[in-house]
């Protein structure tokens, strides 16, 4: 894989780790929300990853010496089909005739977890394009001299 492919790829994840970021803070600040704007619940989202062949369409063809490498993207972003937080408050007036308001069906454990991973990740993902950055440097300098 040659220096210049490190950064498509560290890119690529980078860029996928951060609307993970984006989709953990949006169920993070709707953990407690009893409706949304359609009125229903707030359904937990979660991103889905896909591997994406790096050149692929660019019209640069991986041959035996120089095999294609694999990034990654967002293919989609689910809706969780759990059921909501049911809690008994028949003086909410989002209380249903039984006196249960359903809230989201977020966990905010879950969702802690999932923004260290994703946070990790990106954060591994620019230390590895720093250290490519360092080599580069490095290799012009052995160059220069």
């Amino acid at each position: 894989m040659s220096m210049m492919r490190i950064f498509d790829v560290a890119g690529s994840a980078v860029s996928a780790q951060s609307q993970r970021l984006n989709v953990v803070a949006s169920n993070l600040a709707n953990v407690d929300t009893v409706a949304g704007p359609d009125g229903t619940p707030y359904k937990a989202r979660q991103v889905v990853f896909q591997t994406l062949l790096m050149g692929a369409g660019s019209g640069v063809a991986a041959g035996p010496l120089s095999p294609g490498s694999a990034g990654v993207r967002v293919s989609s972003i689910n809706e969780s089909d759990a059921p909501g937080r049911r809690v008994r408050d028949p003086a909410h007036p989002s209380a249903d005739a039984e006196g249960y308001v359903t809230y989201s069906n977020v966990s905010a454990v879950d969702e802690m977890v999932n923004m260290m991973s994703a946070s990790r990740s990106y954060q591994n993902n620019v230390e590895v394009m720093n250290t490519a950055r360092t080599l580069l440097l490095k290799t012009l300098q052995i160059g220069q001299g």
